[in-house]
C-alpha cells in the first residue's frame, strides 16, 4: 500500500508525522515523502526539516494521500500543490487531510459538496470550497477523510488503519504507539478553552499567517 505525504515549506510537523507514525505500521505500507521539489523541507517555525524523497511531478499514483496543514497551506496550494492533488486524487483509495491541509484539498476541488473539518481557526474557509463544516474530530465522506487540528492526525491515522486493515490491526497500532491521551489541561477545543486562551492563540495564528 503506497502512502504519499506531500510536504511544503511551513507545514506543521505533527500534521504529517502523526499519521505517518500510525500508517507506517500497517502491513505492507510504503511511505513516500514528496514535495514540489525533492530535498529538505522546513516545517514551521523553520527548525525541523523532513526530506522529500521525490518531486510531486514524479508521483502519479498512490493508495492513501495524507495532506498536512500549516500556516502556509494556502500558499503551497496556489504554488502548484493543489493542482497535483487534483490529479492524484483520481488514483487514490483514500484522500485525506489534517488541519489546514483541508485548504489544499478544497483548492483542488476535492471537498465540494462534502462535510469536512479543519483547524478551529480556519473553519469559515471551508464554505469557500463548497464544503460544510462538521465539528467531528475526523470526518469521512466516501473516500475523503479530513481531520481537525494537528493532533487529530493521529486519530485520522487510526481510523484509516481500521478501515484499511480492520479494527484488530488498528487497536494493536494504538497500543504500539501507546496512544492514551491524558492531557494536564482540559483546553483542547474552543468549546472547553477559556476565552482569553482562545484570543491569545488567535493572535499568534494571525501573526504566523501574515
Amino acid at each position: 500500500m503506497r502512502i504519499v505525504i506531500p510536504i511544503y515549506e511551513g507545514f506543521t510537523a505533527l500534521d504529517a508525522v502523526g499519521p505517518y507514525e500510525v500508517l507506517s505500521r500497517l502491513p505492507g505500507a510504503e511511505i513516500v515523502w514528496t514535495a514540489l521539489e525533492a530535498g529538505p523541507i522546513h516545517s514551521e517555525p523553520g527548525v525541523l526539516k523532513l526530506v522529500a524523497d521525490v518531486a510531486t511531478r514524479d508521483v502519479d499514483r498512490c493508495d492513501v494521500l495524507v495532506v498536512p496543514g500549516g500556516p502556509s497551506s494556502r500558499r503551497a496550494g496556489k504554488a502548484g500543490l493543489a493542482d497535483w492533488v487534483r490529479a492524484i486524487h483520481l488514483t487514490t483509495q483514500w484522500t485525506t487531510s489534517v488541519c489546514t491541509g483541508a485548504d489544499i484539498l478544497g483548492m483542488a476541488g476535492v471537498l465540494d459538496g462534502l462535510s469536512a473539518t479543519t483547524h478551529w481557526s480556519a473553519t469559515a474557509r471551508l464554505a469557500d470550497y463548497g464544503a460544510t463544516y462538521s465539528e467531528e474530530r475526523v470526518v469521512v465522506q466516501g473516500k475523503v477523510a479530513t481531520a481537525a487540528g494537528v493532533s487529530a492526525g493521529i486519530d485520522l491515522g487510526l481510523q484509516l488503519a481500521s478501515l484499511i486493515a480492520g479494527d484488530d490491526v488498528a487497536k494493536a497500532i494504538q497500543l504500539g504507539i501507546e496512544y492514551d491521551p491524558q492531557p494536564p489541561f482540559d483546553s483542547g477545543s474552543v468549546a472547553k478553552a477559556e476565552p482569553a486562551t482562545v484570543d491569545r492563540l488567535r493572535a499568534v495564528i494571525a501573526a504566523r499567517s501574515g
